[in-house]
């Protein structure tokens, strides 16, 4: 599948189907996340990676009660270094890039943003000087959500000064 075709066919999504993710494709997803760009090269990022059925369980309550996490296959905790400057970009591309590669392997992703930020530091056991940005639940998923509708393009984009919709 071509980038064009992952950008489009990604989806948000709320249900999966409880099945363990093969350790060499969840060795390639991180494969690509590791491979983002970043600010001169300091990869200031970090996954936790979950994959217990219990842990996973243990993410719904810590989750604002996303009951689908109970079932995704891996649970991604993006911890980034708050003392770089460009890590929570960072950290935010090289998630992308697992959304985009998960789509090539059949597999839906969903973006977790909605958590308890000192819960999660706890049930990780997180570092002090670390902190989590955002978090991706990812397996086999049981829904083809329609795509959603998007602004048009010139409501989006500027040419050369805000708000200067013509080129």
């Amino acid at each position: 599948m071509e980038v064009k075709g992952a950008i489009k066919a990604r989806r948000s999504i709320r249900k999966f189907k409880y099945k363990e993710l093969p350790a060499n494709v969840l060795d390639h997803l991180l494969e690509m996340a590791r491979m983002a760009p970043s600010g001169a090269n300091r990869q200031p990022w970090e996954i936790i990676v979950i994959t217990d059925r219990l842990r996973l369980k243990g993410l719904v309550p810590i989750c604002k009660e996303q009951s689908f996490i109970a079932d995704c296959a891996a649970f991604f905790v993006g911890v980034d270094d708050p003392q770089q400057k460009w890590a929570r970009v960072d950290l935010t591309i090289a998630l992308d890039h697992i959304s985009l590669a998960a789509v090539e392997e059949g597999l839906g992703t969903c973006w977790i943003g909605a958590f308890d930020h000192e819960m999660l530091a706890k049930y990780v056991d997180l570092p002090k000087e670390r902190t989590v940005t955002a978090c991706m639940a990812l397996g086999f998923q049981c829904e083809t959500p329609a795509a959603r509708s998007r602004k048009n393009i010139e409501d989006l984009i500027s040419w050369d000064r805000y708000g200067v919709r013509e080129r």
